[in-house]
């Protein structure tokens, strides 16, 4: 029975109209919707979820196996991937010892400084320079894209790590760019999540954002109450 769904998950494929979707690929997008539910409400939780969706995900797009075919493989997607899974153990390690914030979140969000946010600048553009040359030495699908996605998907995890409000804004960047690029190479169930995505990532800002305004309102009354 065990051997019958781990055979499935690997190789099988869900019909859906004229054609099939992978399983891998809409479980593995599964997991990182978990993720994403679970990082909007600073629950711990949203990492080990999401390392889950990482390895599932690296696989379909490292042997290209999408829709009953096999595809052009998009390594970008796959090395970001990998990337995720190890800004994934770190977020992990740092929600696990963050300030908790006073509505039970692992983590007390806050927007980033002026210093961080030249710091984030910096390295979107170090991160892209870096991804399109490797990409277009490897000869990927499409490296002007798939940089930016590499890159912008490493700076939100981070900024998520470090518990920065900008990391939303970051992931509605990529989202608008990944969606094209996943249409044209045909991975229709990960361009639709996506797309839910960049909606998800406005509610996930407010939601933030919110939190924001709960913290320094809270620390007001405090410092008012030691005055």
């Amino acid at each position: 029975m065990l051997d019958a769904v781990v055979q499935w998950l690997l190789h099988g494929s869900i019909p859906v109209g004229g054609g099939a979707l992978s399983v891998r690929e809409v479980v593995g997008n599964g997991f990182g919707l978990a993720s994403a539910l679970l990082g909007m409400r600073r629950l711990t939780w949203a990492w080990p979820v999401g390392l889950v969706g990482n390895a599932l995900l690296f696989t379909v797009f490292v042997s290209g196996e999408i829709s009953g075919t096999v595809a052009e493989p998009l390594w970008g997607q796959a090395g970001r991937q990998v990337f995720f899974a190890l800004a994934g153990v770190y977020g992990w390690w740092r929600w696990s010892h963050a300030r908790s914030g006073s509505d039970g979140g692992a983590i007390a969000p806050r927007w980033a400084t002026g210093a961080e946010r030249l710091q984030l600048l910096a390295l979107a553009a170090v991160g892209y320079a870096v991804a399109h040359e490797v990409l277009v030495r490897i000869g990927s699908y499409s490296p002007a894209t798939e940089a930016w996605i590499l890159a912008g998907s490493l700076l939100a995890t981070y900024g998520m790590a470090r518990g920065w409000v900008e990391f939303w804004l970051v992931w509605i960047a990529v989202d608008a760019v990944g969606v094209t690029t996943l249409v044209q190479a045909g991975y229709y169930p990960t361009a639709g999540m996506y797309l839910f995505y960049g909606g998800f990532c406005v509610a996930g800002l407010v939601t933030w954002w919110r939190a924001t305004r709960t913290v320094v309102e809270e620390t007001t009354a405090l410092e008012g109450a030691h005055a």
